[in-house]
């Protein structure tokens, strides 16, 4: 197996740039005082993402997941993101051994 010298450039110029957002942003965070809106804003974040993800496989599969979606939407606006997945979950198998998909 050979690999490509500008494709392993281009792998490690992609990770570089990838640790230094991360890095400068955990740096440059100092300096920035975060007021209610901004925190609001920021913690809706993690469950738009999750929908995000969760959308197209609710819109394009069966009915158990789209009722685990849809149940998952709901947690995510009062739990915690991982009790949010961890009840779609539960929701999808449920639906899944009840209607037999």
């Amino acid at each position: 197996m050979t690999v490509d010298p500008s494709a392993a450039l281009a792998i490690l110029a992609m990770a570089a740039a990838t640790v230094l957002t991360r890095i400068s942003g955990l740096l440059l965070i100092r300096f920035v005082t975060i007021g209610p809106q901004q925190r609001r804003a920021l913690e809706a974040i993690p469950p738009a993402v999750l929908m995000a993800v969760i959308a197209p496989t609710a819109l394009v599969t069966g009915p158990a997941e789209t009722l685990a979606a849809l149940a998952t939407a709901l947690a995510a606006t009062r739990l915690p993101l991982l009790a949010a997945v961890a009840t779609g979950v539960f929701v999808v198998a449920v639906a899944r051994a009840l209607i037999g998909a």
